[in-house]
């Protein structure tokens, strides 16, 4: 069983000085130069091993480049009042600047590329959902959610819509001019307000057909959504009973928000050197969400690929290695979605895996493995997820399977055929008492207690399991830029029966 004895000294925070540092002044943004690696010439270099890379891998230039992403997104805060990287804003601009510049500096060692693409961002900045005379707090607008009526509060009763609300003849007549209550499931959230809409409701509520919550997003905006809501199954019960049972409730809706299409990118590094027709691939994503700068998510991940990029710059490489680095992810896993999709299939079948690194570091963390299998997933991907299972037990570390779910960028690569995998150290979820047991820290609370907030600062990543995945991460590199001996061959399908139904998630939101 791992160690749990480093828990209490391992944040971020306190790798950033001495220990007479206070909490403020590990907030000010230190932005320092790192000295450009100099690229030896490649008969110098050695083939690249994935002992020497892990071993170039320091905590001391990830903080550095943590601080640094840092003060980029506090050039957000003219627009949005604090530090942030949401894609439209300047400090995601900054971090594509960041990246790209700090490629540039490495002598040529990789062919850079920017791929612009258009995005939907989505705004609420006011909501309000009150049934009869109660304000339910679950209540949540959907992620890209039009606005009400003219952004005014819409009135009407809620109308119960039957089955799940995802044919048109599950919606009444009395649906028009009021409020839809739909039950969460098969379809998507998407599909609903769009069903309701045509029905001619002027809002919708999404009920779950759980007790929590409902975080989701209507996915692809239409000209017939409707300001959407969810709510929780425990908000939902009373008002069921009584409409099951004939009463009237009435509705008041209110949204003010703003979808709108713009231009962001994704940024692509690939080895000059290393077989072409043979990639490994990985990816992070370089935007936050609006409401805080992302040092975790996936400040985390980005750095560490940036930092993994420049060290490999040392070696030689048998096969390519392609670094990805995502726009778009929280709005929706937008920028790997586009990536993929655009892809030709030749060049689909170059890339042997992908794998995906998002949150590497957070403070309550566990370590975390894809459960990708072959069964369900293109064959390798089971191959990858054994890689991560030898590397954490030869380190002595435990580790636990999460599920492989569609939540991050690795989605469209299965969705097209390419075997992928990747880590993590949790987000929302709760750890439990095993886990505290296995990891540390504390059962009972999210592994990361500042997801997308404003805390998600420097004194929100765990160094510790930051270093640890980063060598785990250069290890990966180093394994299939060496060789895919054993690897599984890729096949000609480029899409999966598998997902053929829609995902329950598409990024961090629930879609269905």
């Amino acid at each position: 069983m791992a160690s749990t004895c480093l828990w209490s000294c391992t944040l971020l925070a306190a790798a950033l000085g001495a220990a007479s540092a206070s909490a403020s002044e590990l907030q000010v943004p230190l932005v320092t130069q790192q000295r450009p690696v100099e690229v030896d010439n490649t008969l110098s270099r050695s083939l690249v091993n994935t002992d020497k890379l892990q071993d170039s891998i320091k905590i001391e230039n990830l903080v550095s480049r943590a601080k640094e992403l840092y003060g980029i997104a506090q050039l957000s805060e003219p627009e949005y009042g604090h530090p942030t990287r949401v894609i439209g804003s300047a400090g995601h601009s900054g971090t594509l600047e960041y990246i790209y510049s700090a490629l540039e500096s490495l002598g040529g060692y990789y062919t850079l590329s920017k791929q612009p693409f258009p995005a939907v961002l989505g705004k609420v900045y006011e909501s309000r959902l009150v049934i009869g005379h109660e304000v339910p707090e679950s209540a949540s607008p959907m992620s890209l959610t039009p606005p009400t009526a003219n952004r005014e509060p819409v009135y009407g009763d809620l109308v119960l819509v039957e089955n799940e609300g995802c044919h048109a003849s599950d919606y009444p007549a009395t649906v028009a001019g009021n409020i839809a209550f739909i039950l969460r499931g098969t379809c998507s959230f998407g599909a609903k307000s769009e069903l309701a809409g045509k029905a001619g409701a002027v809002a919708a509520v999404v009920y779950n057909y759980e007790s929590g919550g409902v975080s989701g997003t209507l996915e692809n905006p239409t000209p017939n959504h409707v300001a959407t809501f969810g709510l929780s199954g425990k908000d939902a019960g009373p008002i069921l009973e009584k409409l099951k049972g004939g009463e009237i409730v009435d509705s008041i809706a209110y949204i003010d928000s703003e979808v709108k299409q713009i231009q962001t990118t994704n940024i692509i590094a690939q080895t000059v050197d290393g077989d072409p027709d043979n990639c490994v691939m990985l990816g992070g994503h370089s935007d936050s969400v609006s409401e805080g700068p992302g040092i975790n998510d996936d400040g985390s991940g980005s750095l560490t690929l940036l930092e993994v990029a420049t060290q490999l710059t040392n070696f030689t490489v048998n096969n390519c290695v392609r670094f990805a680095w995502w726009a778009g992810e929280e709005e929706g896993l937008l920028g790997s979605d586009y990536y993929v999709e655009v892809l030709p299939k030749e060049e689909n079948q170059k890339i042997r895996l992908f794998m995906d690194y998002d949150m590497m570091g957070s403070p309550n963390f566990a370590y975390q493995v894809y459960n990708a299998t072959n069964a369900a997933n293109p064959v390798g991907s089971e191959q990858l997820r054994d890689l991560y299972v030898d590397w954490y037990t030869k380190q002595g570390l435990n580790y636990t399977f999460i599920p492989f779910d569609g939540r991050s960028d690795y989605d469209a690569f299965i969705r097209h055929g390419i075997p992928g995998g990747g880590i993590a150290t949790g987000a929302e979820g709760v750890k439990t008492k095993e886990e505290e047991i296995m990891f540390g820290g504390r059962a009972g609370e999210w592994y990361d207690p500042c997801y997308h907030q404003l805390c998600d600062d420097l004194g929100n990543v765990n160094s510790t399991a930051w270093l640890t995945n980063t060598k785990l991460v250069a290890h990966s590199v180093a394994t299939f830029a060496i060789s895919f001996e054993g690897f599984p061959e890729r096949s000609d399908a480029t899409t999966l029966s598998a997902y053929d139904k829609p995902a329950m998630y598409h990024g961090h939101r629930l879609a269905r």
